[in-house]
């Protein structure tokens, strides 16, 4: 389902949500209209992404657009709704009102690059950043760092990916097929000698949320469990992030 569909059906029921949009899919014609629409039904939060190439997924016979790449859409967004007018020129009589973020990846080489693609994504006009999964700690301990030493934290709130793993073969399977994820050999030996790798997987991203929290300048996490969406109340309960904190929806059940 599209991101824009999904976002309308949930600020009908009073949910703040992160729109996403892809480069690969539209040109910046569609976007901007995207955008404008997504604003209307009270969408806030835009996550602009380049996309990964068709190639990675199940329609390789898909035509890729890129009309433009991640920093350009982020660059050309801010225009909207700060100068209240399209990429043409054209004015906006009401502008969208909208925080913008995009994504990073430190678990992939160049490394050392990271931390300066991160601050031209912020000089475009990123307010937040979600990363891609985290299973290295050492590696976003690094990443961290040099984001302080370049001052980006005092400008973004950056959110680290996290996601239980199901078994040591899925792990391996996401190594070797999803673009950009980090799964060190630790994590999946871990797994393989555990009684229950389902089980021990949700407790690894458990200690993951509770060893990222601690880390200087990190705002949150993002928890992406794909086919575990059920897991992700009792993940996020048991790390011990919501500090007793209660849900804003009546209509939400929450155990303690």
């Amino acid at each position: 389902m599209s991101s824009v569909a999904v976002c309308s059906l949930l600020t009908r029921k009073g949910y703040s949500t992160i729109m996403q949009i892809s480069c690969r899919d539209r040109n910046r014609i569609a976007i901007q209209g995207d955008v404008l629409g997504a604003a209307a039904m009270g969408v806030a939060n835009i996550l602009c992404l380049t996309g990964d190439g068709v190639q990675a997924g199940d329609h390789p016979q898909a035509k890729p657009v890129f009309d433009l790449d991640s920093i350009s859409l982020l660059e050309m967004v801010k225009e909207m709704r700060d100068q209240s007018q399209f990429q043409s020129g054209r004015k906006i009589v009401d502008p969208p009102h909208l925080f913008l973020g995009s994504a990073a990846n430190p678990f992939a080489p160049p490394f050392d690059f990271r931390p300066i693609r991160l601050g031209k994504k912020v000089a475009a006009g990123a307010q937040f950043v979600q990363t891609q999964y985290c299973y290295d700690i050492d590696r976003l301990q690094q990443f961290m760092t040099r984001c302080r030493d370049n001052g980006l934290t005092e400008n973004i709130y950056i959110l680290v990916g996290v996601g239980p793993l199901a078994s040591a073969k899925a792990a391996e399977w996401i190594r070797n097929h999803v673009p950009g994820v980090h799964i060190p050999d630790s994590v999946i030996q871990r797994l393989a000698g555990a009684e229950n790798q389902k089980l021990e997987g949700m407790r690894l991203c458990i200690e993951l949320i509770q060893q990222i929290r601690e880390i200087q300048g990190i705002s949150g996490v993002h928890v992406m469990a794909y086919r575990q969406e059920e897991a992700v109340a009792e993940i996020i309960e048991n790390s011990g992030v919501l500090d007793g904190r209660k849900p804003w929806y009546p209509g939400i059940q929450h155990n303690t």
